[in-house]
């Protein structure tokens, strides 16, 4: 009996000590639970093209590649196939249109352009994108003429011009994505507002099958020089061949549009 009442003691807080390392909630399950990974989407990758530009006849295809949730990487290149300068009002007058009577022009562009997403991420919400862009124009071989005036007489002097120029440019885009579907495969590109500047070069050459005299000559410059074509630095030099026009100076662009694409 003696013995009984002496262990009784030992086997009750025996069972207290069992019971408080069976109740609480294992700590182990708190850490795992912690340190579980976010969860990322299976669908990283984007095919699209910019519908609206293509009332300019430039055909275009870009590729988005989502490496994180805020950050992705958008390359894309556009072809304009040779055919009339759009919007040519907008920078050359009436009268001097006239003077190029079958001038046609093709194009294309490269893009990279690193995007860091603002909102739902992944591809999705607003973005703030910097980017680079290398541009290039051809122009078909055109007919540009000039009123030569020589004692009180006006004629009128053929040259046939053609040439090319390219510019790099850095800038930068806001936009905002869209998923179109519960899916998510489809999207829409919103291309608020980007602009860029940067650097153009290039060479145009001008030859008249009439020997220029230094007269004729310094009165071709002076109307290619007159022509004044909006945020394009160009000089003139004139030889009795004909004339040639070196571009180099500011290359400026502008970015807006509607892209759809597919989410892969």
């Amino acid at each position: 009996m003696k013995k009984f009442i002496f262990l009784l003691p030992s086997f009750i807080f025996s069972g207290f000590s069992a019971q408080e390392t069976t109740i609480p909630e294992t700590p182990a399950k708190k850490d795992v639970i912690k340190m579980r990974a976010p969860e990322t989407p299976d669908k990283m990758n984007i095919i699209k093209t910019n519908v609206t530009a293509y009332v300019l006849r430039n055909i275009n295809l870009s590729y988005e590649r989502a490496f994180s949730k805020r950050f992705s990487l958008n390359m894309g290149f556009g072809t304009m196939p040779e055919g009339k300068v759009p919007f040519i009002n907008a920078f050359l007058s009436d009268k001097d249109e006239k003077r190029f009577q079958n001038l046609e022009v093709k194009s294309f562009n490269f893009t990279i352009e690193p995007r860091f997403y603002l909102g739902a991420g992944y591809g999705k919400g607003f973005y703030v994108a910097p980017y680079y862009r290398y541009s290039k124009v051809t122009s078909n071989t055109f007919d540009f003429y000039y009123d030569y005036t020589f004692s009180g007489t006006t004629y009128q002097i053929p040259l046939k011009g053609n040439g090319s120029a390219h510019g790099n440019s850095g800038g930068v885009m806001v936009g905002v994505q869209f998923f179109l579907t519960p899916s998510k495969n489809l999207i829409l590109d919103f291309w608020i507002a980007g602009a860029h500047y940067g650097k153009g070069q290039g060479d145009f050459t001008m030859t008249s099958d009439v020997i220029l005299t230094p007269d004729m000559q310094a009165q071709l410059k002076k109307e290619i020089e007159d022509l004044d074509i909006p945020y394009v630095n160009y000089t003139v030099e004139t030889n009795a061949n004909g004339a040639k026009v070196n571009v180099d100076g500011p290359w400026l662009g502008f970015r807006s549009g509607l892209s759809l694409g597919y989410r892969f």
